[in-house]
């Protein structure tokens, strides 16, 4: 499943989505994996979280790319329940056009491995025209 927290900046996703990271440790019993853009959110998540930070792998600078570097994290650790990324598009040159083809790699990715996906995105719902939304869960 793809979970989405859409809104514009400073509506308060990113603080959502690390409480529902830290939170999401007391139910699950697989591994959970929050990619953000930097290091700046690391000591607010619980340290059995393992955060990813995109800024240490700059040679990822596309959509393609980053569902490439998700397969590598989803074959290194096969008890992988949720990934969370926040704020999608300001990760490797992403474009609200990317949204639609990317959250349905996502889906897809979701429904063979078996990890929950839950992504921030920084637009309003309006912007991202060619994003089927019945095809997701949105959580805000």
């Amino acid at each position: 499943m793809v979970s989405l927290i859409i809104g514009r900046k400073g509506s308060g996703k990113t603080k959502r989505i690390v409480d529902m990271a830290n939170i999401s440790l007391e139910t699950t019993d697989g591994s959970i994996v929050f990619i953000n853009k930097n290091h700046r959110l690391m000591y607010d998540l619980k340290y059995q979280i393992r955060v990813v930070c995109m800024e240490d792998y700059e040679g990822i600078t596309n959509s393609d790319e980053y569902i490439g570097f998700i397969y590598g994290i989803i074959s290194s650790d096969h008890d992988i329940e949720k990934i969370f990324i926040d704020s999608i598009l300001k990760h490797a040159d992403f474009e609200i056009s990317d949204l639609p083809e990317f959250l349905g790699r996502l889906s897809k990715i979701s429904k063979i491995y078996g990890p929950d996906f839950i992504v921030s995105i920084s637009a309003a719902k309006e912007e991202m025209t060619g994003v089927d939304f019945s095809n997701f869960d949105i959580l805000n």
